[in-house]
């Protein structure tokens, strides 16, 4: 009796939400933390910090090189946004219209970027880029990413699909629609969600995508992950904790938003 007490006491919704709870913040302990760490008024790291304050938040607006590697990194993903979720829209449609048998095939080529190791990725990227003197410019780093992007899109778009009735694109069509004004006005607005969510996913993927950037960033293409990874090599300061926790802020506003549209989609 007291063995199956206790077993109850373990399956119980009290103890599995506590531990739950318990885990989520082991796994937040560092990002809080970090954030901790961006109000410091010390001028190394350390914590806890001495006093708070906004210094390094004015440290990070105030240097053209953190701005620059911002800019470029918001610049480069939003163009990696627009080629991937066209892309991968359109690769989803196609693999919806393909037989079953050639479709797990294309499906595995289309998301082995997902799959393969980024550093494997990063090293044959270079080396293919190198050839036509793409390392160190802003295309290299948008076609790469736009590469690792598209999967992304292409595995939210299809799952917006997969509950899509194709009797109402063709019935659009029996009514004397164009395939583009069918895709237009019945495929797309029943799809968008999934075509939002992907687009966040892509923007994401580029924002913080640090290893292809090594490779390919030069000293012409500063992204903002690989002005981190210079800073905390040869100068750390409190600054990357500051832009850590913008970065950090503005990824997790962008999940949510996915999360949200994922649900009402």
């Amino acid at each position: 009796m007291r063995r199956a007490a206790f077993m109850r006491l373990l399956t119980g919704g009290l103890f599995s939400g506590t531990l739950g709870w318990l885990v989520l913040l082991f796994l937040a302990a560092p990002i809080l933390l970090v954030t901790v760490v961006s109000f410091s008024s010390a001028a190394y790291l350390t914590f806890p910090p001495p006093a708070l304050g906004l210094r390094w938040y004015r440290a990070f607006l105030g240097s053209d090189s953190w701005l620059a590697a911002s800019w470029l990194s918001l610049w480069v993903a939003t163009v990696v946004v627009v080629i991937s979720t066209s892309l991968g829209t359109l690769a989803a449609l196609a693999l919806a219209r393909l037989p079953k048998a050639a479709r797990g095939v294309v499906t595995g080529l289309i998301l082995s970027p997902m799959i393969v190791p980024s550093i494997v990725i990063a090293i044959g990227v270079y080396y293919a880029f190198a050839r036509y003197g793409l390392v160190g410019s802003p295309i290299g780093l948008i076609l790469a990413h736009a590469c690792l992007a598209m999967p992304f899109v292409v595995t939210s778009v299809t799952a917006s699909l997969s509950g899509l009735d194709p009797r109402l694109e063709q019935a659009a069509l029996s009514l004397g629609a164009t395939p583009w004004g069918s895709f237009w006005q019945v495929t797309l607005p029943l799809i968008r969600p999934g075509v939002i969510v992907g687009a966040l996913f892509a923007f994401i993927t580029s924002f913080d995508e640090l290893l292809v950037a090594l490779f390919l960033s030069g000293t012409g293409a500063v992204t903002l992950p690989r002005r981190m990874w210079d800073d905390l090599r040869f100068a750390i300061d409190p600054t990357i904790a500051a832009v850590s926790t913008l970065t950090i802020l503005l990824t997790a506003v962008l999940m949510g938003c996915a999360h949200r549209l994922r649900r009402k989609g």
